[in-house]
């Protein structure tokens, strides 16, 4: 965060006062296969922006693209003219097209006004948001508008998952994870790639680095 303390008092001030009466958003929308319910951007945004702005404080969002990763920044400007800017939060796209592109800039929009705000809009269950959920097989799930590609790069997350695994590397799990987190859509198609087991033990290491990560205050 950037903005020097002498100049925040009024900003600070406004923000202090929009969080008294924020809210957490609704939990609006429903992951097809991971199952969990989460607050969509439109659901955060209309927990945040209204509140701020009623305080004074305009929220803008700048996004930039490099080659495989997106990165927002956040800023609040106040009337008075006070900033402060957040960011950037970069995040890596697991598919280099639009909707890859788009789905990471919606999940780094999404995860950066939260963290900005204050605010929850994921239920605290991140196991279930791992790889697979359970011994549930999403082989139902319709993959036919995938492209070759798609499904060769998913066989090579796949493959990575896998390796990881065997080698006990749950590390390395974790921050496949992470990459992959961002576009649902291709994380399933890469789930179709692993065995019910394969996914139940990916998932539970998943959850133990997770765990780990937030008794050590390590930021998710």
């Amino acid at each position: 965060m950037s903005g020097h303390m002498s100049e925040l008092n009024e900003i600070a001030k406004a923000l202090a006062e929009a969080q008294v009466e924020m809210s957490n958003p609704k939990f609006d929308t429903q992951n097809p296969f991971f199952k969990n319910k989460y607050a969509s951007l439109a659901a955060v945004r209309d927990a945040v922006v209204p509140l701020l702005a009623k305080h004074g404080v305009f929220v803008a969002q700048d996004l930039r693209t490099a080659e495989g990763s997106v990165s927002c920044t956040t800023v609040l400007t106040h009337s008075s003219g006070q900033q402060m800017t957040f960011g950037p939060y970069t995040l890596p796209v697991s598919k280099a097209d639009a909707q890859g592109y788009g789905s990471a800039s919606t999940y780094c929009r999404r995860y950066h006004l939260m963290a900005v705000a204050g605010v929850v809009g994921d239920a605290d269950d991140d196991a279930e948001t791992a790889v697979g959920r359970g011994t549930n097989d999403p082989r139902g799930e319709d993959v036919k508008n995938y492209s070759k590609a798609d499904h060769k790069k998913a066989q090579e997350y796949a493959d990575r998952f896998r390796k990881a695994m065997v080698e006990g590397k749950e590390d390395q799990l974790y921050e496949l994870h992470q990459e992959c987190n961002p576009d649902a859509s291709f994380y399933i198609l890469v789930s179709t790639k692993l065995s019910a087991p394969e996914r139940t033990s990916i998932k539970e290491s998943i959850h133990r680095v997770h765990e780990t990560h937030k008794a050590n205050g390590v930021r998710q």
